[in-house]
């Protein structure tokens, strides 16, 4: 009898060890035993199909496992982040999104979930300052004097973003409500499509990444009046920020991250984001970011979570003063 009590004893403390432990027996404590599969809502070849390429090299030698990563474009990117909030919560599907699908598309349309709690981000992954960039024809070169021009000029000078409701079109569309100019929103199909009408003039002002604009920068083709950042970029050293410019409620990013079906425990949780923090450490991801224009974020995961809300009502008040649909 003594015998089995402490063979009972036994296996009840061992019990006890692997419930405490976060690599305990079951699902989570050798988790992950396969590939991750991690969904874009965009099109292959965009930023965020990038940005985790770039990332999953380090995240997989981390996990030993692969990350098998598929592009769900449609619905400015409520299509794929909504497979991933009716996905099981068990660290097997993850979603690359970005501040649109976060905090911009729940107040620009009717949604059927709340991406901020179905779908909660783990970790931001990548910031994208925006650039300023205006037509060389304008008489200006930084955003005070184009904001100046704009005012003796009112109505007559156009601005371009890659369509209604894009983090690019919400920044302009703030920079007339705080400065009281009247630019006129021209939307296009992509980045690519808006740098080419600066490029030709049809409109005179247009927030870029680096990535898309930075060749006709170099070239002289375009002029960087501002970057959306509190510091100025290393590879635009001479280009003032919009701090500088007198506009400190513009700093904005075009951020991506890593989220999770609600539900995915947080042993699962804290397993994924150490393989982020450790991918966003290494230099060789900081060299392939810089080359692209995006910056490694520096915000913790909680710092980062407790910005969302703010974020997501101070677009919303945008959206509302400027009556912005997707018409």
């Amino acid at each position: 009898m003594i015998r089995i009590h402490r063979r009972q004893a036994l296996c009840s403390l061992m019990a006890l060890i692997a419930g405490l432990h976060p690599r305990a027996a079951g699902s989570q404590a050798i988790y992950p035993t396969r590939p991750i599969r991690v969904i874009v809502p965009f099109a292959a070849g965009g930023v965020g199909d990038t940005v985790i390429r770039v990332l999953a090299p380090i995240i997989e030698k981390k996990l030993s496992q692969k990350l098998i990563v598929e592009s769900k474009p449609g619905g400015l990117g409520n299509i794929g982040a909504q497979e991933v909030a009716r996905a099981t919560a068990d660290g097997y599907t993850l979603l690359v999104a970005t501040a649109n699908n976060f905090v911009i598309n729940p107040a620009l349309m009717k949604m059927t979930f709340d991406p901020l709690t179905t779908v909660p981000p783990i970790a931001k992954v990548a910031d994208i300052p925006l650039i300023f960039c205006s037509n060389p024809s304008v008489p200006v070169h930084d955003l005070p004097g184009f904001i100046q021009y704009a005012r003796a000029h009112p109505g007559e000078l156009n601005y371009g973003s890659p369509g209604n409701g894009s983090n690019n079109h919400l920044l302009v569309e703030k920079l007339n409500q705080l400065t009281g100019i009247e630019l006129v929103h021209v939307p296009y199909r992509g980045a690519p499509q808006g740098a080419m009408a600066t490029l030709t003039n049809e409109v005179q002002l247009y927030p870029m990444g680096f990535a898309v604009v930075g060749g006709h920068l170099q070239a002289g083709k375009l002029t960087a009046l501002a970057v959306t950042a509190s510091e100025r970029l290393p590879m635009l050293p001479e280009t003032p920020t919009v701090v500088e410019a007198g506009l400190p409620d513009l700093v904005s990013s075009n951020w991506w991250a890593i989220a999770a079906p609600k539900g995915t425990p947080e042993s699962i949780i804290r397993i994924l984001d150490g393989a982020i923090v450790e991918a966003l450490g290494d230099p060789a991801v900081a060299k392939q970011f810089a080359a692209l224009g995006v910056s490694v974020p520096k915000q913790t995961r909680e710092q980062f979570i407790a910005s969302l809300r703010p974020e997501a009502e101070a677009w919303a008040e945008v959206i509302r003063r400027g009556k912005i649909t997707l018409e």
